[in-house]
């Protein structure tokens, strides 16, 4: 038992920072569940705060936006269900096919690179951009003799914004899980399909797709767990009194009801919802996988 405690003991080293992490900023808040289930006073504290069991539910369910949330949320991450999810894989499979080594280099960085750019300042550029009075595009437009485009304060346009800057910021980052699986292929089984006369399309749909199907299972069942997730941030600094109707999620709701306005205990029953429902999304997932002879998260 020493003997294999002191083989490991490296590895345990550096699995630290990670738990620590995790038992820090994700096991110890759970315990603020209990303000769901409170009528919590910061004067007297949680515990001596009043047991009120589901009335913060009950109101959750009675508040008159309440299914003008849930549409608004579940719009925008089936919109990023059915188009972002894809486009990292493309782009894996795209760079994968890629013959000419420093173009596909070149293209992966350059993909990569608006990972890295704030949520603040993609806003602040596509305000400078399309403001309706000053925006450098509409100003343009407007010299030219075109109509200005209304993108910040149209409601129609603000979906198609926000996943359209979805993609162009996350793709590339989330590409990299997929390369990584496709990096472990073995390349003896697309010159054995080049032998056997396969084209780079039977190759790409015999080869490269199956060897990702495992690990789109299994990213697609934990994305089915953020499905009540869409991004505060960057839909607060898209938001605006033009677009809230549909630009206001559970996100930026709670973060008027319990930041601004002090209803910690009531926004808590809100989080703890979202966090039930996609529990709830993932495993029916998990099941529907394994049911169908896939691996599953569990």
């Amino acid at each position: 038992m020493q003997k294999a405690w002191r083989r490991g003991f490296p590895l345990y080293i550096m699995i630290t920072p990670g738990l620590l992490y995790f038992l820090i900023f994700r096991y110890a808040p759970m315990g603020g569940i209990i303000l769901a289930f409170k009528d919590f006073d910061p004067f007297i504290g949680v515990f001596e705060s009043s047991w009120v069991g589901f009335q913060h539910f009950e109101a959750l369910f009675a508040e008159p936006d309440f299914w003008r949330l849930l549409k608004n949320t579940l719009i925008l991450s089936g919109l990023n269900l059915v188009l972002f999810f894809p486009a990292p894989i493309i782009v894996a499979v795209l760079l994968n096919e890629a013959r000419v080594k420093w173009f596909a280099r070149t293209v992966q960085t350059v993909v990569y690179i608006p990972h890295f750019v704030s949520w603040v300042v993609v806003a602040g550029v596509t305000v400078v951009l399309f403001a309706t009075q000053d925006g450098g595009i509409n100003k343009l437009l407007a010299d030219n003799g075109l109509s200005r485009l209304e993108i910040l304060t149209d409601p129609s346009y603000f979906r198609a914004l926000y996943l359209f800057q979805n993609i162009w910021k996350e793709m590339g980052w989330g590409a990299i899980i997929f390369l990584a699986a496709l990096a472990s292929v073995n390349p003896t089984l697309y010159e054995a399909a080049v032998m056997d006369g396969a084209g780079r399309w039977r190759q790409m749909w015999h080869i490269t797709l199956p060897a990702l199907r495992t690990i789109i299972v299994l990213m697609f069942i934990l994305r089915l767990g953020q499905v009540m997730e869409t991004g505060f941030e960057h839909i607060y600094l898209l938001q605006n009194s033009l677009n809230l109707a549909v630009s206001d999620v559970f996100d930026t709701y709670v973060y008027r009801q319990g930041v601004l306005q002090g209803e910690y205990s009531f926004t808590t029953a809100v989080g703890l919802f979202k966090s039930v429902v996609g529990l709830a999304f993932v495993m029916l997932a998990n099941r529907l996988a394994k049911k169908y002879g896939e691996e599953g998260v569990y």
